[in-house]
């Protein structure tokens, strides 16, 4: 067998193992998305207070992602992935101490370390799968790691919607109706539901973990540069007024994706009074596939149209989706916002590529640091949106992602008349 053809098979086995990573991340991300709609429900929350589960995630991206780039290029690609790992299971067997004692702020914290875990998957992963074969392949690698990541997201909801949603709803006045016992054995029951699916979780990612750890990457570590970028590179890019906009989009467009999928639950059941939650998670199925088909059909678009006229022109489109969520609730506003996600599907890369485009490598370095921190938009804007919810009602909170929409708009048209 030529050496060759026998290196590229030895990497078939780690290739896979890193790939699944994908797949991970996307299942613990739209999992929240279930947990907004759960928790609201068995710890009797605000729209406000349920958005702070997606707060305390995103938080844990912002705050561990520089740490995180830190210890890879310290000690290496696997290294960072391994720990991302057990971060990742451990966060999730934190769900059942939390459950067991009712306590929403145990949970919140489970969660922030799961995010602390998937910073450091996401900032080692993703440049890991380009070394794991040829190099002029490399790009092509990523793009497929990527396809499972909707794919995982997915597989987030059904779980959430087949073994964390019960079914079973109550109405305010049959809450107030009931006697404090029964009352509090039900709470008690819905809080429960999460401890099995976060626990097989947390037991599917360190077995991962435990894989990869045994497996022997036929690819050495690459030895990264640690010298200090050049002085003034950050203070470059942040008086760059472009630059400066590409972290406003990125920002919003964030919040406007993780807002509209949290609270997509709770407007199904507004629009629509006496679908349960475990109906109205369909709708969010939907958007997750929609956004998938939107990712293929966006990169295909790409071929023939500037990427800059693509997002203005999805994002505008969205602009429009959401002011038919806003008016129309119900099944109209719900099929509005899961078009929606068929065109929020090109815009988070196309931003960063925009963003970093046409730069030096230390400010490319610099720059997608601070592109990768703007996930806290995710935290921000969704808290945001709660808070309108709970003083004009869901409907009317669609507002805060339209506004985003509209700053990702106006982002592209810069960009479509400085390439004119």
């Amino acid at each position: 067998m030529p050496a060759s053809r026998q290196a590229a098979q030895g990497l078939i086995g780690p290739l896979v193992l890193i790939v699944a990573l994908f797949f991970l991340w996307g299942l613990a991300n739209n999992l929240n998305d279930v947990l907004v709609a759960q928790f609201k429900k068995s710890f009797v929350l605000s729209d406000f207070q349920a958005g702070l589960v997606q707060s305390a995630f995103y938080l844990g991206y912002f705050l561990i992602a520089m740490p995180a780039g830190l210890f890879m290029r310290r000690f290496g690609y696997k290294s960072a992935v391994v720990f991302g790992l057990v971060l990742y299971g451990a966060g999730a067997f934190l769900f059942w101490p939390a459950a067991s004692l009712g306590t929403y702020g145990l949970f919140l914290f489970a969660l922030f370390v799961i995010a602390s875990g998937l910073a450091f998957l996401e900032t080692s992963a993703n440049p890991f799968v380009t070394l794991l074969g040829p190099p002029e392949s490399g790009t092509r690698r990523l793009n497929l790691a990527q396809a499972f990541n909707p794919l995982g997201s997915i597989t987030g909801v059904l779980v959430g919607q087949h073994f964390i949603f019960s079914g079973i709803e109550h109405t305010p006045a049959q809450m107030a109706a009931m006697d404090a016992g029964t009352r509090a054995a039900y709470l008690a029951q819905e809080t429960s539901a999460v401890q099995w699916p976060y626990f097989v979780i947390g037991v599917v990612v360190l077995a991962w973990a435990a894989l990869i750890v045994v497996t022997r990457f036929p690819v050495a570590e690459v030895a990264t540069d640690q010298a200090p970028a050049r002085h003034g590179v950050m203070g470059r890019l942040l008086r760059d007024r472009s630059f400066v906009f590409a972290l406003a989009a990125q920002f919003f467009y964030v919040g406007a994706q993780v807002g509209v999928w949290s609270y997509l639950i709770r407007y199904v059941q507004f629009g629509m009074p006496g679908t349960p939650a475990k109906e109205a998670a369909n709708f969010l199925t939907a958007c997750l596939v929609a956004f998938m088909a939107g990712r293929f059909i966006g990169t295909a678009l790409m071929k023939r149209v500037p990427a800059e006229r693509l997002l203005m022109g999805f994002a505008a489109i969205n602009v429009a989706l959401v002011l038919v969520a806003m008016t129309m609730p119900g099944m109209v506003g719900a099929c509005a916002l899961v078009a929606c996600s068929f065109f929020m599907s090109v815009m988070y890369p196309t931003i960063f590529g925009l963003g970093v485009r046409n730069r030096n490598d230390d400010e490319r370095k610099i720059g997608s640091a601070l592109l990768v921190m703007t996930i806290i938009g995710g935290a921000v804007l969704t808290a945001g949106l709660g808070a309108v919810s709970d003083r004009f009602g869901i409907a009317h909170a669609m507002v805060v992602p339209g506004i985003a929409f509209v700053v990702v708009a106006a982002f592209a048209r810069h960009h479509v008349r400085a390439r004119a």
